[in-house]
C-alpha cells in the first residue's frame, strides 16, 4: 500500500483549526514586531489613530493639522483599542507600531478561520482546510497582515459575511435569524472599515445570483432567509451613528472629500500614480496568491465548466463581478481583489482535490508555470535587491535564497510529473520560510530604508544631552525635504512640515531650543537665511538613506542653535 501523500497527511489532521492558527502565526509573526512603521499608508493610519488617543476625539480623523477625509473610522477605533490595551499592560508605547497592526493580524486570521469554517459547508472539510491554509501564506495576505491599515481587517469581515451568505444560498431552510444578524452585522462592520467595498461585494453577488436564479426558474429562498427587512436597518445602525457625528463635526466635508476626492480620484484616474491596464490583477495572481497562484490559473477552465453547480455558482458570483470592477478601475493596487481570495482559493482547492478534474489546455499550463517561477524569482530577487540598495547584508538573504531554491527544485519536479499536490504541499511549507525570512531577516535590517527611526534617535540623543525635549506646544521640531508620515508618527504630532530651507532657518530663529531637519538640496538656502537672521547653527546629527517611497537617496542634517 502506497504511503499517504504529504498533502493528504496535512489535510488529514485531527485538529484543523489549530493547524490553521499555527500556519497563520508562522506566516504573520516574522517581522510583525521588528519592522518599523512603513510609508506611506501605514504611518498615515497609525498617526491618525495616535491623534485620536492624544486628543480624545474619536469622531474626526486627522493627520497633523489636516483632516483625513478618506476612509471611515472603523480601523481607527480598532487600532485605538489595541494600542490602549498594549499601553495599559506596559507592553508598548504610543509610538510602537506593532499594536496598531493587531487589527490587521486578527483580520487576516479571521479570514483564514472563516474560510475553514464556512468552506466545510461548501466543498467539504478537505477543500476547506486547503483553502484556509493557502490564504494566510499568500503573499498579499502576508503583507497586509503586517500593515496597520484597513485591508486585512476588511478581508476578515468579508470572509465572515460571504461565508454566512453562502449558507443562506445553499441551505436557506437551515439559515436562522442569528446567522442573518451575523451577515448584516458583518456588512455594517465592513462599511465602517472601508465604505462601499463590503456592500459592493455582497450586493453584486446578490444581484448576479438573483438574475441567474430567475432565468433558470430556481427558487430564491435565500433572499428571504437573509431577512433584509430588519437586517438592512441593523447594518445601518452600525454605521449611522458615526456618520451623523462626522457630518456634524465636518459640516459634511468628510463625505464630500471621501466620495468626490478619494473614491472619485480612483474612479476618474490612476490615484497617486497607482495605475494599470485591465487584466492587471489576473496577471499578478501568480504573485499575489503565491504559492498556489499556479493552481489558481489552471483551475479556471474546470471551474467554469462546473459553473451550474450551486456552490460553484455562488463562489463565482462572489468573485467575478467584484473582480471586474477592480479590473476596470483606473487605480489599481495588488491587494484590491483580495476580498475575493477566500472564494478563489475554495474553488481552486476543490478543483485540485477532485480526482476527475478537468485539466487546463497546454498553453495555460505553460503560461501558469512561467508566471509561477517568475513570482518565485521576484521574491528571491528581493533578498538580494534590498540589501544591495540598503548596503546591508544579513542572515535573511541566504535563507530566502535557499528556501526559494528548494521550492523551485521541488516545483520543477512536481510539474514534470504533473503532481500539483506536491507543489501545493511544498508551497504551504516553504513559502512562509521565504516571506518570513524577508520580513524578519532582510527588511528590518536594511537600515538605509528606515530613515525616520534614525532621525528620531538622533533627535532624542540631542535633547537628552541638552536638558530634555521642549514642550509639545512649542512645536520644537521642523523638517524640510523629508515629510514622510513615519517621521510624524515617530517624532510627534507637533512636528512641523516646512517647505524649504528658509522656513527651517526661521523655525530655529523663533525657537532657541528648536531643531530643524534639512535635506541636502536645501542646505545652501538654509545657511544663507540663518546668516541673514543673525543666528548661529550647528549640525547635531546626520542621517543618510534611501527614501523608498520616492526612490531617492538623500542626506538629512539635524541643526540646532549654537
Amino acid at each position: 500500500m502506497a504511503a499517504p501523500h504529504l498533502l493528504d497527511r496535512i489535510l488529514g489532521t485531527r485538529h484543523p483549526t489549530l493547524l490553521v492558527l499555527a500556519i497563520c502565526l508562522a506566516a504573520f509573526l516574522p517581522g510583525f514586531f521588528s519592522l518599523p512603521p512603513s510609508d506611506r499608508d501605514e504611518a498615515r493610519f497609525a498617526q491618525a489613530t495616535k491623534q485620536m488617543l492624544e486628543t480624545g476625539d474619536f469622531v474626526a480623523i486627522r493627520f497633523g493639522d489636516v483632516a483625513r477625509n478618506k476612509k471611515p473610522v472603523g480601523i481607527h477605533w480598532a487600532q485605538a483599542a489595541s494600542v490602549s490595551v498594549a499601553e495599559g499592560l506596559g507592553l508598548a508605547t504610543r509610538t510602537s507600531i506593532w499594536p496598531y497592526r493587531i487589527p490587521s493580524l486578527l483580520g487576516a486570521m479571521l479570514a483564514a478561520l472563516a474560510t475553514l469554517w464556512f468552506g466545510r459547508g461548501i466543498f467539504g472539510p478537505r477543500a476547506a482546510l486547503l483553502a484556509a491554509l493557502a490564504l494566510p501564506v499568500s503573499v498579499v495576505v502576508v503583507v497586509e497582515a503586517h500593515i496597520a491599515k484597513t485591508d486585512a481587517a476588511l478581508l476578515g469581515v468579508i470572509a465572515v459575511m460571504m461565508g454566512l451568505f453562502a449558507q443562506a444560498y445553499l441551505r436557506p431552510a437551515a439559515f436562522g435569524a442569528p446567522c442573518a444578524a451575523g451577515f448584516w452585522a458583518a456588512l455594517g462592520a465592513g462599511a465602517l472599515l472601508k465604505g462601499p467595498v463590503a456592500p459592493m461585494v455582497a450586493g453584486l453577488a446578490a444581484l448576479v445570483l438573483y438574475v441567474l436564479d430567475r432565468r433558470a426558474k430556481r427558487p430564491r429562498d435565500w433572499l428571504a432567509a437573509l431577512r433584509p427587512a430588519w437586517g438592512l436597518p441593523l447594518a445601518l445602525l452600525i454605521v449611522l451613528p458615526w456618520a451623523v457625528l462626522i457630518w456634524i463635526a465636518t459640516d459634511g466635508a468628510f463625505f464630500a472629500d471621501a466620495i468626490g476626492g478619494d473614491l472619485g480620484g480612483k474612479v476618474a484616474g490612476a490615484d497617486e500614480a497607482h495605475g494599470g491596464p485591465p487584466g492587471y490583477h489576473l496577471l499578478l495572481v501568480s504573485l499575489t496568491l503565491f504559492p498556489l497562484g499556479l493552481v489558481v490559473l489552471r483551475a479556471i477552465p474546470g471551474t467554469w465548466a462546473a459553473r451550474t453547480e450551486p456552490a460553484v455558482r455562488f463562489l463565482l458570483a462572489w468573485i467575478i463581478p467584484t473582480w471586474i470592477v477592480f479590473e476596470l478601475l483606473p487605480t489599481k493596487l495588488p491587494h484590491y481583489v483580495s476580498v475575493t481570495f477566500p472564494a478563489v482559493l475554495m474553488l481552486t482547492s476543490a478543483w485540485l482535490l477532485d480526482p476527475a478534474r478537468r485539466e487546463p489546455p497546454r498553453w495555460l499550463a505553460r503560461v501558469s508555470a512561467v508566471l509561477w517561477f517568475a513570482a518565485l524569482a521576484i521574491l528571491a530577487a528581493l533578498a538580494l535587491a534590498v540589501p544591495i540598495a540598503a548596503r546591508s547584508f544579513t542572515w535573511g538573504s541566504p535563507l530566502v535564497l535557499a528556501a526559494a531554491g528548494l521550492l523551485a527544485w521541488v516545483g520543477w519536479g512536481a510539474l514534470r510529473r504533473k503532481d500539483l499536490a506536491t507543489l501545493a504541499a511544498a508551497g504551504l511549507i516553504l513559502s512562509p520560510v521565504v516571506t518570513g525570512a524577508l520580513l524578519q531577516g532582510v527588511l528590518p535590517r536594511a537600515e538605509a530604508l528606515w530613515i525616520a527611526p534614525r532621525v528620531v534617535a538622533a533627535l532624542d540623543a540631542h535633547w537628552a544631552a541638552t536638558g530634555g525635549r521642549p514642550p509639545a506646544d512649542e512645536r520644537p521640531f521642523a523638517t524640510a525635504g523629508f515629510h514622510e508620515p513615519s517621521l510624524v508618527f515617530l517624532a510627534g504630532t507637533d512636528t512641523r512640515l516646512v517647505a524649504n530651507g528658509q522656513e527651517a532657518a526661521q523655525h530655529l530663529a523663533e525657537r532657541p531650543r528648536g531643531v530643524a531637519l534639512v535635506r541636502e538640496r536645501y542646505q545652501a538656502a538654509f545657511m544663507a537665511e540663518a546668516a541673514r537672521l543673525g543666528i548661529g547653527v550647528r549640525a547635531v546629527g546626520t542621517v543618510a538613506g534611501l527614501n523608498y517611497s520616492r526612490g531617492q537617496r538623500l542626506t538629512l542634517v539635524l541643526y540646532a542653535r549654537d
